[in-house]
């Protein structure tokens, strides 16, 4: 049964991001607002939460939405499967991603992507791919958007702690809007690269927005590692037997 559904997910998942790629492909060579083919490839993200619920049976529930700040901010989020790509676009006002420039070039889903206000860095760049965070990510907020950073860089399994790179944290305080941590579990039912999904529900918890005004970059940083991860021990225990996280390969060569 679980092989079936994930067969039909694809088939069905393909599909919608291919028809809505295209709406964005199509508006920008017919000259529609930048917002404009926003809405309208966004129009993804419902699709795919119905398609996630209803065929895979991945249900979600959100803890402290109260915490969600009336004007825009930077939402820095544990990263650990495919579904934060549409689930945190179905729960927070209209956002865009921090993400790789290569991620652009995959047929449909990179062109969709394009079509759209994006942050897209260069990860090679080092220092250089800051500054593209900073300056892209302040004229998506001015656009009224929300910005969503992957602090780790890359998808990690649960229990796992990458390392938490402060690019979100210097974004939100050079732009002087809030940061909000978001811990979840999707990876307990989605898991990096696989093509099975496990049905289940998936729990996402909004932490109090940290303020970025006279705290240094690295401190705000700091308090947004600290709550995800004691969220992640708080809500999901059993990834954490041993009382630490695992440390992800890249935080290991690095410490």
């Amino acid at each position: 049964m679980i092989f079936a559904r994930a067969m039909v997910f694809l088939l069905v998942s393909s599909l919608m991001t291919m028809y809505f790629s295209m709406l964005g492909v199509a508006g920008f060579c017919f000259g529609a607002k930048p917002m404009t083919r926003h809405r309208w490839v966004t129009g993804w993200v419902p699709a795919m939460a119905w398609a996630a619920r209803h065929l895979l049976g991945i249900r979600y529930r959100v803890i402290g939405q109260e915490h969600i700040p009336a004007g825009p901010a930077v939402i820095v989020a544990k990263h650990q499967s495919a579904w934060e790509t549409f689930g945190l676009q179905a729960i927070f006002p209209p956002l865009c991603f921090v993400l790789k420039r290569e991620l652009l070039w995959v047929p449909f889903l990179g062109w969709g992507l394009a079509s759209i206000p994006k942050i897209a860095i260069d990860r090679a760049a080092g220092k250089d791919a800051l500054a593209q965070v900073i300056e892209q990510g302040r004229e998506r907020l001015k656009e009224g958007l929300w910005v969503a950073v992957f602090p780790e860089g890359t998808r990690v399994a649960p229990g796992v702690r990458g390392r938490y790179k402060p690019g979100g944290a210097f974004l939100a305080k050079r732009a002087g809007v809030p940061l909000v941590p978001v811990a979840h579990n999707a990876g307990d039912f989605w898991r990096r690269n696989a093509f099975l999904k496990s049905p289940g529900e998936i729990v996402l918890s909004i932490g109090p927005p940290i303020e970025t005004r006279g705290v240094r970059a690295e401190e705000v940083n700091r308090r947004a590692r600290d709550w995800i991860e004691n969220e992640m021990t708080r809500l999901f225990p059993h990834h954490f037997q041993d009382g630490e996280a695992e440390q992800a390969e890249d935080e290991k060569e690095t410490a």
